[in-house]
């Protein structure tokens, strides 16, 4: 399982790096509106939040093509609490 975490955390914390550097390679984040009002927030707690939240929609990405490459049998063995062969 915890192979199986890292499968899911370390190509999303990759990806979240990347967009973010594309993202406030355009955006200034002083310049940024919500619902029509300016966000005040400093720039690096801008750069944090969009961070996290690349990140956590990049392991939900990468969460859900592990689940999809698991095999029946494997599933199976999630469903019953059993250790399940394989990687």
């Amino acid at each position: 399982m915890g192979t199986r975490l890292f499968w899911i955390a370390w190509p999303a914390f990759l990806a979240a790096c990347v967009l973010e550097l594309l993202v406030f390679a355009f955006v200034d984040p002083t310049e940024l509106h919500w619902a029509g009002d300016t966000v005040h927030w400093s720039r690096q707690a801008v750069y944090t939040v969009t961070f996290f939240a690349f990140w956590a929609v990049g392991a939900g990405a990468c969460a859900l093509t592990a689940l999809l490459r698991l095999e029946p049998a494997e599933v199976n063995a999630l469903d019953h609490g059993e250790a399940a062969a394989g990687p």
